[in-house]
């Protein structure tokens, strides 16, 4: 079976060499970079086997990259207080949407509209959250949100398509990936916002697809990867509009 490999992260600018990778499932770390010829060096290594390569890697390239302790704490944070996020963030606000569905939507009017196919009606739904991002959004504040979007779309990914429409409208800005596009890319199956590019609040969901609490991550090599993450889906991803005409022709 193959590795499930994050790419935690490079010291060598465009080129993508040297980086360190961590194994998810096993934390063995992966590290790649220029190998080492010289005779002379090479002499001096021990226990060098003669299966085993030798490689040159800045020391700044493991301090920044490689794995910290595992018996951290997580930060884990009440939904009310992630609540309190939205309105103390200075600028941007990010969301990656990774999952098939969620079950929170499916309890609401909106969705059951949807589901008989009707057309929905947004009028007054979650007023104050509207409310609170309009006035958010006239601070000059940015909220901006990547769905990945499975081939076929499931219900949930259309009614996310559907409610973009709303979203869009209270200030968010609202695109759309292929599930392919992503895993393509290697962007982490998580859902995760990443505010003013330095705080993650990390989504945990039970089986059943319920958002059960959120993890706050500060760490500053954990948040350039999500960081990552984040200007990597915004590169690849179109506005939700596109998206949905594009289906359109297919149907």
């Amino acid at each position: 079976m193959a590795r499930r490999l994050r790419f935690n992260g490079t010291g060598s600018g465009v080129n993508g060499c040297p980086s360190v990778h961590e194994d998810l499932d096993t934390g063995d770390v992966v590290v790649h970079g220029p190998v080492l010829t010289d005779p002379e060096d090479v002499a001096q290594l021990r226990h060098l086997g003669e299966d085993e390569v030798p490689i040159v890697v800045p020391r700044s390239l493991l301090v920044d990259f490689g794995p910290k302790e595992t018996d951290r704490v997580p930060d884990i944070i009440s939904l009310d207080e992630f609540d309190g996020l939205f309105t103390r963030f200075e600028h941007t606000a990010f969301r990656l949407e990774t999952r098939r569905r969620y079950a929170s939507d499916e309890v609401t009017d909106t969705y059951r509209q949807f589901a008989r196919g009707e057309r929905v009606n947004w009028d007054g739904v979650d007023a104050a959250w509207c409310e609170e991002r309009q006035q958010q959004a006239m601070l000059g504040k940015r909220f901006e949100r990547v769905r990945v979007v499975d081939d076929p779309p499931t219900p949930g990914q259309l009614y996310l398509l559907e409610n973009a429409v709303r979203n869009s409208a209270v200030g968010e800005s609202i695109s759309s990936l292929g599930r392919a596009d992503a895993e393509r890319v290697g962007l982490p199956a998580e859902d995760f916002w990443i505010f003013d590019s330095r705080l993650v609040a990390l989504l945990n969901f039970a089986d059943g697809d319920n958002l059960v609490d959120v993890e706050l991550i500060r760490e500053p090599a954990a948040v350039l990867r999500y960081a990552m993450a984040r200007d990597a889906a915004m590169h690849y991803a179109v506005p939700f509009e596109q998206f949905v005409a594009r289906l359109a022709t297919r149907e």
